[in-house]
């Protein structure tokens, strides 16, 4: 059976990291947790080992996070999740298919926002076709890549931010991504801090600049500063 290293980035999230932790053990594969910690000064840490999780301490940022908890295991699968997704029946049975078909080589979830009203179903509506028509999964909806793929592409490039669409990019550019049915459900806190239409122009506005060929290090400074 194909082993896979889960990899989470992670600064300050002793107060979502552990509901991952417990679907994770419920996923019927042998993994090995990571969680890549950034500089938490909370309980992230020790939560994380006493949830089976092995701990690793990088500089903080998001690329350079995964790319580290990567490097910290050998699983021939690598799943790459936010500390504030969870990761529900459906979507943790089409985790374990995924990894067992010999063809598969690189897959993300749909999306599902954990908040009641109707602009966070179109919200969820947009993601599904931002996907589907331009090929741009954001990391919130995890992403599951074979280890010899991940490393032929060089990792996520060390930006500070949008790492995961260049990241997408590089990989559409070598094979196709598959779209598990099932959704992953993330915390919809930073759309109830910032404002939900707010959220949705300012980052449609970053993709669209990024696509454009603005540098990620000058979008930097229209990103809020971020948890990890």
């Amino acid at each position: 059976m194909s082993t896979v290293g889960v990899v989470i980035p992670t600064l300050n999230e002793a107060c979502n990291l552990p509901e991952l932790l417990g679907d994770l053990r419920e996923v019927a594969l042998p993994l090995h947790v990571i969680v890549a910690d950034g500089g938490s000064h909370d309980d992230t840490a020790a939560l994380a080992q006493a949830g089976g999780a092995t701990v690793v301490h990088t500089a903080r940022g998001r690329a350079v996070q995964m790319n580290g908890g990567a490097r910290a295991c050998g699983a021939e699968w690598l799943c790459f999740l936010h500390a504030d997704v969870r990761l529900p029946e459906n979507a943790r049975h089409d985790f374990e298919h995924l990894v067992r078909d010999p063809a598969a080589q690189a897959a993300v979830w749909s999306l599902a926002i954990d908040a009641d009203g109707w602009w966070f179903r179109v919200l969820e509506q947009g993601a599904r076709v931002r996907d589907r028509l331009g090929g741009f999964p954001y990391g919130d909806q995890g992403l599951l890549v074979r280890r010899a793929l991940f490393e032929r592409l060089g990792g996520f490039p060390d930006v500070p931010v949008l790492e995961d669409v260049a990241f997408v990019r590089a990989v559409r550019r070598a094979t196709s991504i598959r779209r598990l049915p099932s959704p992953v459900v993330v915390s919809a806190r930073r759309w109830k801090t910032e404002g939900p239409y707010r959220t949705w122009l300012r980052n449609s506005a970053l993709l669209i600049a990024y696509l454009l060929g603005v540098s990620p290090h000058r979008l930097a400074k229209w990103y809020p500063r971020r948890n990890a």
